[in-house]
């Protein structure tokens, strides 16, 4: 997993009314006034100058990077699951019915639209194992080590729906991915933890286990 990339954004609103005007000739109705408007673009650098020498700029960047690493260090937990306390297990089907025709770059059609597509029939190799913990529990993160070594590190991803995955990433000095949002859990119909996927034939093998 690579380490997440901080990426500094700023947003600055300056308030400018540009005035709009058609230009006709109506001659001349009372005194006329020359007018004189400084250049929009001009106006706005000039903002930006002077909020980069008062420091503002360097403090919008500094509480922007500050939010950024709290967001990674401490992800929002997921919502709707809990530790296991009653153990279950079920078979998940990865099949989808295809939208579209989908054709390579020869224009041979390998998937026609409304047939059903199993991705485990064509990925004979696919042997991966999700692991699915609350990152706050040491029972939980030390289960999910475990696996890792029963498997290997190569085969087991190890996610959690709670917790700092910076922080036992560090400690155990592995790979931690967080499930944003909740979509895989979601997808597999998840909401105790510990949980494990792993291939079952052409199908998935979902378990719900204690800690």
């Amino acid at each position: 997993m690579k380490r997440p990339v901080r990426i500094l954004m700023m947003f600055i609103g300056i308030g400018v009314a540009p005035i709009m005007a058609e230009a006709a000739d109506l001659g001349t109705y009372g005194p006329t006034f020359t007018i004189s408007e400084d250049d929009l673009l001009k106006q706005i650098l000039g903002k930006l100058k002077a909020a980069e020498a008062d420091g503002k700029i360097e403090g919008l960047n500094r509480r922007f990077a500050e939010s950024t690493r709290q967001r990674v260090e401490n992800p929002t937990p997921v919502s709707g699951i809990a530790t296991t306390r009653l153990p279950r297990t079920w078979l998940y089907d990865p099949s989808i019915i295809v939208p579209q025709d989908y054709a390579d770059d020869k224009g041979r059609v390998f998937a026609r639209k409304g047939e059903k597509i199993n991705p485990l029939d064509r990925l004979p190799g696919f042997n991966k194992v999700m692991v699915f913990i609350d990152g706050r529990d040491e029972r939980q993160v030390a289960f999910a080590v475990a696996q890792s070594k029963t498997y290997g590190r190569e085969r087991t991803v190890l996610i959690l729906v709670n917790g700092s995955p910076m922080a036992v990433m560090r400690a155990h000095k592995q790979a931690f991915y967080f499930d944003q949002l909740g979509t895989i859990t979601s997808k597999f119909g998840i909401t105790q933890v510990p949980a494990t996927v792993a291939r079952d034939g052409n199908l998935l093998r979902v378990r719900e286990v204690k800690p």
